[in-house]
């Protein structure tokens, strides 16, 4: 078992603003593992990792590295390394394979909602701007200011695209959705959404302007090594 916090030999201290606790905390309920779960994987007691998602300044290395193996990810990535960094700088998985995600999946993935980016045509040429949406029925649910960039492309067809990287296993996952984006001004409508599916811009401000993606298209893709 890993030690507990009292007693851990050669402790290090956790890096200012490494989040480490949030971090774990995260990666464990991405893998959907239970504290419990994840404590035998790492060896340790489930009450030490709670300590170490709740408050912990000082964890060992070794800790570290028995967390990191457990949740399939890298210390570095625990203690927030790379994060001014875009994705997937790393070396590709050994052998890998490209596969078609299915329908189902896809949706599924979807249905998490989290963020993902717009790409709509302005008079300049094509952008991309990311958003924070969520998933209602067939459709994708955002919100942007009235006026701004984003509000531009109502009524007009996008694609949207949303993904994920794993870093430490050199896989990934994206998915590409086509649709037309229509506003939102219903005020009953919007009221159900934001009691059922509110998506929450993180750059806040006023963001009153709902948009909503029907789902035209729909294709996935993921890599992943093939040993």
């Amino acid at each position: 078992m890993a030690a507990e916090p009292d007693d851990e030999a050669g402790s290090s201290r956790v890096p200012p603003g490494s989040d480490l606790g949030r971090r774990v905390a995260q990666r464990r309920e991405e893998l959907g593992l239970t504290r419990e779960e994840t404590a035998a994987r790492a060896g340790m007691d489930a009450g030490y990792l709670a300590y170490v998602e709740s408050r912990a300044g000082v964890v060992s290395l070794q800790t570290l590295t028995a967390l990191a193996g457990a949740l399939g990810t890298s210390v570095s990535a625990l203690l927030g390394g790379g994060t001014e960094h875009p994705p997937g700088g790393g070396s590709p998985a050994r052998a890998p394979v490209l596969e078609e995600l299915p329908l189902a999946e896809c949706w599924e993935k979807l249905a998490a909602g989290g963020i993902g980016r717009v790409v709509f045509a302005r008079s300049e040429g094509l952008e991309a701007a990311p958003v924070n949406y969520r998933f209602a029925g067939d459709a994708i649910i955002f919100r942007t200011a009235a006026g701004g960039v984003l509000a531009s492309a109502v009524g007009g067809e996008v694609a949207f695209e949303v993904d994920r990287i794993d870093e430490a296993r050199n896989e990934g996952w994206s998915i590409l959705v086509r649709g037309m984006a229509e506003p939102v001004t219903d005020p009953q409508e919007q009221q159900r959404l934001r009691e059922s599916a509110d998506p929450q811009p993180w750059p806040g401000g006023g963001r009153d302007t709902w948009v909503r993606i029907r789902l035209g298209t729909i294709s996935g893709r993921r890599i992943r090594s093939g040993l």
